[in-house]
């Protein structure tokens, strides 16, 4: 029981108004309040100190001819010492501070307790030996200190009422002993106003506190991300601003990371925004136990986080980090009851003493995490001078491919397939190109990466298998149309729907359809994207694993899903004839896929030699510029319509 009362005398000692109705605030707020209050006392504290100046030589003026001048001057000396030293004090520290101690509060209250005191003394001294005219103005004195400071220290109610204190209870004494009627009832009058002021004193605080909690919880908020609450891109331009200002007074170094997840948005797709809103909030959390005391975490909206690293001196240390981070996204995040893995990319800027900017360090970093986002996911990229030309290159081309579709630049081609047992073309390929202004036509390898990042892939995606869809209703009904998919079109559950509707807009058939994917497809996007496929395949669509040989896990894609055939990457065609190893991957393909109830293509088929290696391997199907180079879709109806179009090529 003592403890808690010792406690809560203490609190009080300490500023806090709670046990007066005031709001409770924790120690951040309460700090910040208390800066708000002592900055209000620093504001009047000059001219307060003046007018205590001022009374105190009035007062030696007055008691000038009696015999207590000696006194008098000494007293009037101790609040003129008082006074200019805490005045000139004062005035230095104008500036507001953003928090305060307790004990800054606690000191207030004594220095108030202290000049009250000396002010006590000026009735306790001199009004029984005064005139009635020294006595009135000892009175006018008192009752002017009595307001002047319940004013000055309104802010911090205990500091007014340690000040008014020791004079109320002198007056109130000396009155007493002085015996006169009148001064009984200029005591009855002060006791009324040092009850009124010191009640206003309360209320004003009272009101003051409740505010400025308000105003800075408002503040928190403004400069917190609501979701994670880490700061949001607000602060995090303020800590850049505090740690280039460090740097240019003390050469701290430090490193800003941007990071952008991998992939989030099929998160949403799949699992619906209140998970990713959970994911988010958990990864927010893991950054912030990976980060260090001294560095900053901020998200700057939606999937974007960065981090000032602070004292990281070289690339190679940034880098050190950079890669912490990523390996902590190998363990899944757990969001109802299910893992979910997601990777992060993240562009890195070194501070320098070379006075660089607030806004071009961001700019370093976002395009060093532009860079790395063309690359694999959970690529980590430092800015270097070129990455900026590179960039402003990437953002040009993306800005020209947002137009594209509207200013009907894109087209297909398409390259048919030779079935070598039936030495007929029995389909062909869509192939993007991009007609572009002023580049020429553009193709694919150079933007479809750009449309992956930008989500622009959807659209061109969807254009695509309409136009391809479109020029296939015009060719023989048993011919295929090969339509290769990235996986990022995998994450939006509306390709199924998409689909239906461009096949039913031109009356194509599904099972004329062969959607040629890479095993990224099958291995980044796991359940989801087999689970679309799946629905596809039901209805009739078949698949084809492009590219088959060049990946790392090509053999585990062909066992986790049914496809149709797969096609051995143009290099090992190239290279079969020279290089015994290409040789016997692609017999061993052909093989394996045969084994497996498979078709196989071979790309890039250029000479007749090739095509009779191939027929000679039992190679189902071939395509390359030996067949034919890739046409529009009118020159290929042409070729459709003639009867074994391959016919010089069967030998």
């Amino acid at each position: 029981m003592l403890d808690r009362v010792i406690s809560k005398l203490h609190n009080i000692y300490s500023g806090d108004l709670s046990s007066f109705g005031g709001v409770v605030l924790d120690e951040i707020v309460a700090g910040r309040v208390r800066a708000e209050q002592l900055s209000i006392i620093l504001y009047y504290l000059p001219s307060i100190m003046l007018a205590n100046v001022c009374n105190a030589v009035i007062f030696v003026v007055a008691v000038w001819p009696s015999p207590n001048r000696p006194l008098s001057l000494a007293w009037a000396a101790t609040i003129v010492c008082y006074a200019l030293f805490h005045g000139i004090k004062g005035r230095r520290k104008r500036s507001k501070p953003q928090s305060v101690s307790a004990r800054s509060i606690q000191r207030v209250v004594r220095n108030a307790l202290l000049l009250g005191s000396l002010w006590a003394a000026l009735p306790l001294l001199f009004f029984i030996g005064a005139s009635a005219g020294g006595r009135l103005i000892i009175t006018c004195l008192c009752a002017g200190m009595l307001a002047g400071g319940a004013f000055a220290f309104a802010s911090v109610p205990l500091a007014a009422i340690a000040f008014t204190s020791p004079i109320f209870i002198a007056s109130a004494v000396v009155i007493s002993r002085s015996g006169d009627y009148a001064y009984f009832l200029v005591a009855m009058l002060m006791v009324v106003y040092t009850c009124v002021l010191i009640r206003g004193v309360f209320v004003h605080a009272l009101q003051l506190t409740k505010r400025l909690a308000e105003q800075v919880k408002a503040e928190e908020q403004a400069h917190k991300d609501f979701l994670t609450k880490l700061p949001n891109r607000i602060s995090f331009n303020e800590d850049i601003e505090a740690a280039l200002s460090r740097l240019k007074r003390g050469g701290e170094q430090f490193a800003v990371l941007y990071l952008d997840l991998d992939e989030f948005k099929s998160v949403n797709d799949r699992l619906g925004h209140a998970a990713g809103d959970e994911l988010l909030v958990q990864i927010a959390n893991r950054l912030k136990s990976c980060a260090r005391v001294s560095d900053s975490v901020a998200r700057l909206g939606g999937d974007e986080f960065a981090i000032i690293a602070n004292n990281i001196n070289s690339s190679d240390e940034a880098l050190a980090f950079a890669e912490r981070l990523i390996e902590t996204f190998g363990d899944p995040f757990i969001i109802d009851g299910s893992e979910v893995y997601n990777t992060v990319s993240i562009g890195i800027a070194m501070a320098s003493s070379a006075g660089v900017g607030s806004d071009v360090l961001l700019k370093n970093a976002d395009t060093a995490l532009y860079r790395a986002k063309s690359e694999i996911d959970g690529s980590v990229q430092i800015f270097e001078p070129h990455l900026d030309t590179k960039a402003r290159e990437r953002r040009v081309i993306e800005r020209d491919l947002r137009l594209a579709l509207a200013r009907d630049e894109l087209f297909l081609v398409f390259q048919p397939f030779l079935d070598l047992a039936q030495n007929r073309l029995t389909g062909c390929e869509a192939l993007l190109r991009w007609r572009h202004p002023i580049r020429g036509i553009i193709f694919p390898e150079e933007f479809i990466q750009i449309a992956e990042a930008t989500e622009l892939i959807h659209p061109i995606g969807e254009w695509v298998i309409r136009e391809a869809c479109r020029a296939a209703s015009d060719w023989p009904k048993d011919t295929k149309i090969a339509i290769n998919f990235s996986p990022v079109q995998f994450r939006k559950a509306s390709i199924f729907p998409g689909f239906m509707k461009a096949l039913a807009d031109v009356g194509v058939s599904l099972s004329r359809l062969e959607i040629e994917i890479t095993e990224s497809t099958i291995l980044s996007e796991n359940d989801f994207a087999v689970s679309m496929m799946n629905k596809l395949l039901d209805l009739g669509t078949k698949f084809s694993l492009d590219d088959f040989g060049t990946g790392y896990a090509s053999l585990s894609c062909l066992r986790k899903f049914p496809f149709s055939r797969v096609k051995i990457d143009s290099s090992f065609v190239r290279e079969m004839l020279t290089d015994p190893d290409s040789a016997s991957i692609v017999r061993s393909v052909i093989g394996l896929a045969h084994d497996l109830g498979i078709g196989v293509t071979a790309e890039g088929v250029e000479t007749r030699e090739q095509l009779s290696y191939l027929r000679a391997t039992t190679c189902d199907q071939v395509q390359g510029f030996l067949i034919s180079e890739p046409k529009a879709a009118a020159e290929i109806a042409t070729l459709f319509g003639k009867p074994k179009a391959s016919h010089t090529l069967a030998a």
